[in-house]
This record gives structure tokens, sequence and C-alpha cells, in this order.
């Protein structure tokens, strides 16, 4: 299970002064909407979920394409503490947008949007860019390392925290080539700086039930990744029967190296879902 009933109320508890706020930012956004799918429907609002070693900024490309096509888009900023709080965070954000929502996330990302869509019947669609699919009990650790190819694990540092509990986070110098080979360098070394660590026990930490098995899935997989294998991402979409776009050649960081395939594939799931 991904959390007792217990932990998932204090989860609730840590986040839910914020969800007046949010909700008044984020019923004006849905409301502004833009352009609509058909005369009287207005687009789905976008909510993109960053993954660990980034920030929503990573997320910019995306946005500006998204939004020049008439949707309404959120990135929500999550803690990187634990799964269950992560996911409790992002499903406050989703119930309070009016309307539909296309929920999007990138790597562990993957995993918060997993169980973060349980229970919000506005979630219309899943796009994992480059993400985890955690079944029942699944970590992103146990996925990472299911089929070769990941060369991650040597390229971390850990920062105590105390009590045994580590953060992790890519050396710098190692960041361009491990995280995003085919973006800029000198936008991959800003990447390095402003990455946000993640606690290791947040990529061991069980997935609760899945989404996918209820909710439409689309899977973009790029073939160069060296954080998660092409081989674990494919074998998770093909097991939730997802669509998958195969971006040839594409780093981790594909949302920041490829923004139009990225917003394509979401905008084909928002076109399905409509």
């Amino acid at each position: 299970m991904l959390a007792s009933h217990s932990s998932r109320r204090r989860a609730g508890a840590l986040i839910a002064g914020l969800a007046v706020a949010v909700s008044g930012v984020l019923v004006t956004a849905a409301a502004s909407g833009g352009a609509a799918h058909g005369a009287d429907t207005p687009k789905p609002t976008v909510v993109l979920v960053h993954g660990a070693f980034a920030d929503s900024s990573s997320w910019n490309g995306v946005v500006a394409r998204l939004r020049r096509r008439g949707y309404p888009v959120v990135a929500a900023a999550k803690p990187l503490r634990s799964l269950a709080s992560d996911a409790t965070y992002v499903s406050v954000v989703v119930h309070a947008v009016t309307g539909p929502v296309i929920l999007v996330g990138h790597s562990y990302g993957g995993s918060v949007i997993t169980n973060a869509a349980r229970g919000n019947a506005n979630v219309k669609a899943l796009v994992y860019v480059a993400g985890f699919a955690p079944d029942t009990d699944e970590t992103a650790l146990e996925l990472s390392n299911k089929f070769p190819g990941s060369t991650l694990g040597p390229t971390l540092e850990q920062l105590p925290l105390g009590g045994g509990a580590v953060d992790l986070r890519v050396r710098q110098h190692l960041f361009p080539q491990q995280f995003a080979a085919d973006v800029p360098l000198p936008d991959a070394r800003l990447m390095a700086v402003a990455q946000r660590p993640i606690t290791a026990a947040a990529l061991a930490e069980p997935s609760g039930e899945p989404a996918w098995r209820s909710i439409p899935s689309w899977f973009l997989i790029p073939t160069a990744d060296k954080n998660i294998p092409p081989a674990a991402q494919r074998f998770m979409a093909q097991r939730a029967s997802g669509s998958i776009v195969i971006v040839r050649n594409a780093s981790h960081a594909v949302l920041v190296s490829q923004p139009n395939s990225t917003a394509r594939l979401i905008e084909r799931a928002a076109n399905h879902t409509t």
C-alpha cells in the first residue's frame, strides 16, 4: 500500500492550508480556458508534474507551446519528500481545477501522477514523459533496475538529513551527460545547479493502486535515456495498454530538448478525451 489512512491524513494536513489559495488560482486558470475543442467545449487543463533532480522550469518549453495552442496549464512544484506526500499535494492541485484535467508526469513524477489521479474523477488522461508507471507495491528504484541500462546510481551524491535519512542529487559535473545529453551544454549546466534533491526513501516507497488501470495513458519514451532504461519504460507502457511515442536519440530530459514532441503527445491525449 502507498500509505495508511492515518499517514495520508497527516500528509494531507501538511498541505490543507494551501488548498483554498491553490483553488482560487487554478479555478481562474481553468475558467480562462482558451480556444475551444468544439463549439461549446473548453480545452482541458494540463497539470505538469516534474521529476527528481529537476523543477517546474523544466516544463517551460512545453508550457509555452501548450499555451499558444489555447490550453490552460499548471506546473505543480512538489516537495520530493515522499511518494505519499508528493501524491497528496498533486491530488490537491488537481482537485482544485474546475473541469477536465490531463495529468502529465516526468520521471519520478510518473509515480506521483499514478497515485495522485486516483479518486480524482476530473483526470481524463495520464501522460508519462520518460516516466515511471508503477503497479501496486512497486518502487521507482525497483523499476529502474528491472532492465539493464541505467547509469544513474554512480552519478549520485548523498546529503545526510539526520536519523539515517538522506537526500540524493546528481553531481553537477556529471549531470549534463547523465541527465540531459541532448540539451545545449550551457543550459544543462544551469539545470545541474538548479536541480532539486529527492529523499532516497521516496524512490524506495511502494506505490498504491495505479490510476492507469482505469484512466487512458500515453507514454513518451526517449531511446537514449540513461536514468530509466527505455526497455523499462516500454514494459510499463505495454502493461498499462498505453499509447507509445518513441523519440529517437533523446535523453532523459526529453521535455527540455524536445518540447514540440512532448507538447504534441499531450495534445493528442487531450484530443482523445474530448
